[in-house]
């Protein structure tokens, strides 16, 4: 079997040989320009490195290419140097930039990448090639761990082949570090970068708006080339400012207020205002340790370690409109089929002077910290006719988290001063504006007090996250020469994970109520200018709570009690792949057939709540999954591809879904005291016993390369067909089987007329699909003309439709992170040291997934949004400032705000962000 041949089937299995010899991941953003191209399994040798010319955006952009034509599945990718010249904030946001991909943003940040329409969940995430912990509730990675300064490439897999362990049901997103063996000689750089928001510092007291970053890089070789080392440091200190409105909703109304009467017209329930400023501060570590002292051994370890630590501050103020006591004027009703003096049908309530309102005003400190370690060590052994490799890693994430929120007001419940609002909402977007009468920023008019009457001061939560993966993967391979087969891959794999989730939660008390702040604690003020209105009051916050401020647990709380969970799982996947290497029609054929026997032990220790006493429980279940896969390359011509591949994908339930929790109450919803009939019993709680959501899929693609490798175009369209999936139902449940001596009448209250009743929690389907198609153009126009040496495009555009219930049969919301059309257009140029870039991702609205009230996940339609990035730059090419270079980056170019809204209304706003640009500038410098 020759060398290229076996090079190939490497391939096939980690698709990153050509863009992991850029340096520039390993820390800085132009270290990689003078490297070149190496197979993971085989190094090339130095000399192959040093007769790579191309450099730059064009080098990052080539060696992504060569990454997708060569490969057996269906991939994208992205090189280092995709990754360290873009203006992107983290990796998921380079990410986001292929074709059939999108991002979710968070804070500002695209922390979750959506592969085909899925949500992260439905995607895994490796870390040269082992599957990876993470800091949230879930399974999905928050990429905001992973700097892109200490990565050196990235294949995402969108067909699976039989040794990829750990797939996803959407794709599977394979980070990478470098191997130091591959590179010529020492390298280091250092990169240095200063950050400024455009909103300017919203808070007194409050995080700064400007920032910086730092990354430094070393690679070397030792004994003879036997030893290499490779060592990346990255540090991160940015700030987050951003300007917020939420809607409490619109109920549909009917009645009279103060002489104005309305029949089903849409009313605003209240407002939400405020501005965050947050200090965001990572620092990230990367080591790779290589051995090979022959050609026929190999030894590699490579160890990962980030901590993100943020630190939010929230000042604003939250009030009732058509949910207060406030009475109205001067009414302005936008949409009415009909309407007369102060009289209105239909439409949505738009404007209008709100008298008698008591807004309570927040003071919230948010605070996280996450931190997320990995370390694997890898060895390959040549053994004559087969290689075996022994690949053993551990990696732990954890997360602790204070949320933190203090009330304040002109006085307790209902007494105190009152003021008049005149509120005008933005129909499908922007802030409303809001005139008050009032000055919040007077210290002897506000007070810390319960000013809503809600019975509590302020509220702290602390959740808390652990996660855990132990793996070992034993595998063995060799040539074939049986008939079109030419190789053989087998293996196994042990994952063993373990994650788990508390939530301790408190009231906040004062000691003494009303309480004034003290001038030692006033900070200055926080302006919500924004949407009209003047300062409010500004005070140290952790001093006050100190000072005055007593906790009341809230732990007895069926809700807080619901959300703790522990979760085991040991996952063995056995594993046998041939790869295809022969003819059809004459023409070369190359691929794979492989599957994979993947058995389940899974397991939740968590409460069961029960009347009388709350009891441990731990519930599970066993199963055994067989996935086949098939991947099949036709070379039409030298420069064309057609590739086709089947597949039976899946991925594992949410961690949070798993868990065992279960608790009971009495729904008297249809009570009838008279007869003492009608009580029901009720529940809700998790399932240990859940399945995968699992899909037969189908893809087709079609890549034309052109000007070796230099640019593309291709077509592809898939098709899953979901043979189970997972949702949220009420299921009928016998309650005295369930909690048999734990089901206890609570006092008080009316006996059911039946042991039976309904228990929601997620279970298996059937049914549904998800098909689309995908373009992608890369071209560097120097192809069409000589003229336009320099520059080119980049272009993808995806198309997605679902025919998937996730929430349950009868619910029309589409699938979370689904969103029918994303397109992603770059436009760069670079030449003789000059480089500027513009990137522009747009997606259609979709469902998003974010944390809302109590900490818990909800689902909430996120409205279109275009998100422009660009760059210039300069690198010294000759002189004593050989090495150097300089670039200017705005992020968020044209500062679209982050927009959420009610049911797949866009003229009901839900939620507006507004983060603002940011603005960076850099000097890197190599030697």
């Amino acid at each position: 079997m020759s060398t290229s041949v076996e090079k190939r089937k490497q391939m096939s299995v980690l698709q990153r040989e050509i863009f992991k010899v850029n340096p520039v991941a390993v820390g800085c953003t132009l270290l990689m320009i003078a490297s070149g191209a190496y197979a993971q399994q085989a190094p090339a040798s130095p000399q192959t490195l040093d007769t790579v010319t191309v450099t730059g955006i064009r080098r990052g952009i080539e060696a992504a290419i060569s990454v997708k034509k060569n490969s057996d599945s269906i991939v994208e990718a992205i090189s280092a140097e995709d990754i360290g010249k873009l203006p992107d904030n983290s990796i998921a946001e380079s990410i986001a930039r292929l074709p059939g991909l999108a991002a979710q943003r968070v804070n500002g940040r695209a922390q979750e990448v959506q592969i085909r329409g899925l949500s992260g969940q439905f995607a895994t995430t490796l870390l040269n090639g082992r599957e990876q912990v993470s800091t949230g509730d879930n399974r999905s990675a928050e990429f905001d761990q992973y700097p892109s300064e200490l990565l050196s490439g990235v294949v995402i897999y969108k067909t699976p082949d039989g040794s990829l362990v750990g797939q996803g049901l959407s794709g599977t997103i394979d980070l990478q570090t470098v191997k130091p063996l591959a590179f010529g000689k020492r390298t280091m750089a250092v990169n240095l970068r200063g950050e400024k928001n455009s909103l300017g510092k919203l808070n007194a007291g409050g995080a700064s708006d400007t920032g910086n970053r730092f990354s430094f890089s070393y690679i070397d070789q030792f004994a003879d080339r036997t030893i290499g080392v490779a060592i990346g440091y990255a540090h991160l200190d940015s700030p987050n400012q951003s300007q917020y409105y939420r809607s409490w909703g619109y109920p549909q109304g009917n009645g009279e207020i103060n002489g104005v009467k309305y029949n089903d017209v849409r009313l605003p329930g209240g407002v939400q205002i405020r501005a965050e400023s947050a200090t965001q501060k990572r620092d990230g570590l990367m080591g790779v340790l290589q051995w090979k002292p022959s050609a026929d051994f190999e030894s590699n370890v490579d160890a990962y370690h980030s901590k993100f630590k943020r630190m939010t501050l929230q000042r604003g103020f939250e009030a009732g409109l058509a949910w207060s006591g406030a009475t109205l004027k001067n009414p302005v009703v936008e949409g009415a089929t009909s309407t007369g003096t102060n009289t209105f049908t239909g439409g949505v309530l738009t404007q209008a002077d709100y008298v008698g309102v008591k807004p309570v005003f927040r003071h919230d400190l948010n605070d996280r910290e996450d931190s997320l370690s990995s370390i694997g060590w890898n060895n390959k052994l040549n053994m004559g006719a087969w290689t075996g490799v022994a690949d053993l890693a551990w990696s732990k994430a954890k997360r602790n988290e204070s949320i933190l929120e203090m009330y304040a007001g002109t006085g307790q419940g209902g007494a105190g001063a009152t003021d008049t609002f005149g509120v005008v909402l933005p129909q499908g977007g922007g802030f409303p504006s809001i005139k008050s009468g009032l000055n919040y920023a007077d210290p002897s008019l506000i007070k810390l007090v319960d000013s809503g009457g809600w019975g509590q001061a302020g509220y702290l939560k602390t959740p808390e996250v652990r996660d855990e993966i132990k793996s070992l993967r034993l595998s063995a391979k060799r040539d074939l020469e049986f008939g079109m087969f030419s190789g053989v891959d087998v293996g196994m794999n042990v994952t063993k994970r373990e994650k788990s989730r508390d939530v301790a939660e408190w009231f906040l008390d004062l000691k003494a109520s009303p309480t004034t702040v003290p001038a030692s604690m006033i900070t200055g003020s926080t302006n919500l200018g924004f949407v009209g209105m003047g300062d409010i009051l500004g005070y140290d916050g952790r001093a006050a709570q100190n000072q005055f401020y007593k906790l009341r647990s809230n732990i007895n709380n069926h809700d807080i009690i619901n959300k703790a969970w522990t979760v085991n799982e040991e996952i063995t996947t056995a594993y046998g792949k041939l790869d295809i290497d022969s003819s059809l029609f004459g023409l070369k054929l190359r691929g794979n057939l492989g599957v994979q026997a993947v058995h389940s032990d899974q397991k939740s220790t968590a409460t069961s709540i029960e009347a009388g006493a709350n009891r441990q429980q731990t519930q599970g279940t066993t199963y055994t999954d067989y996935l086949p896969s098939m991947n099949l390359s036709l070379a039409l011509t030298s420069d064309q591809n057609l590739r086709f591949a089947l597949a039976k994908q899946s991925t594992r339930p949410r961690m949070d879904d798993l868990r065992s929790t279960q608790s009971y109450s009495i729904n008297t919803d249809q009570y009838n005291p008279v007869t003492g009939k009608g009580a029901k019993w009720e529940g809700n709680g998790g399932n240990s016993f859940l399945k995968p959501w699992e899909a037969n899929a189908v893809d087709i693609s079609w890549e034309k390369y052109f000007g070796n490798t230099k640019g593309y175009v291709s077509v592809a369209g898939f098709y899953k067909d979901l043979s189970t999936y997972i949702y949220s139902s009420k299921v009928p449940t016998n309650f005295k089987d369930k909690f048999g001596a734990g089901l206890v009448v609570p006092a008080g209250r009316p006996t059911p007329d039946s042991d039976t009743g309904d228990f929601t929690q997620m279970i298996n389907g059937t049914g549904g699909s998800l098909q689309g198609l995908e373009l992608a153009l890369s071209l560097p126009l120097q192809i069409v003309t000589p003229m336009l040496d320099g520059f080119g495009v980049q272009f993808s555009y995806a198309y997605t439709d679902s025919k998937i219930q996730p929430f349950g049969p009868g619910d029309t919301r589409p699938l979370p992170g689904l969103s029918k059309n994303t397109y992603n257009l770059t436009g760069y140029y670079e030449k003789n040291g000059f480089s500027a870039r513009v990137s522009t991702r747009i997606r259609d609205a979709y469902v998003g997934e974010i944390t809302g009230f109590g900490a818990d996940r909800t689902f909430t339609y996120g409205q279109k949004e275009t998100i422009t990035d660009m760059q210039v730059g300069y690198e010294f090419q000759s002189g004593m400032a050989k090495g150097v270079s300089v670039l200017l980056q705005v992020n968020n170019l044209g500062n679209e705000a982050y927009t959420e809204y009610y049911d797949a209304d866009p003229t009901r706003t839900r939620q507006v962000s507004n983060y603002g640009r940011t603005y960076l500038f850099g000097v890197n410098y190599k030697f």
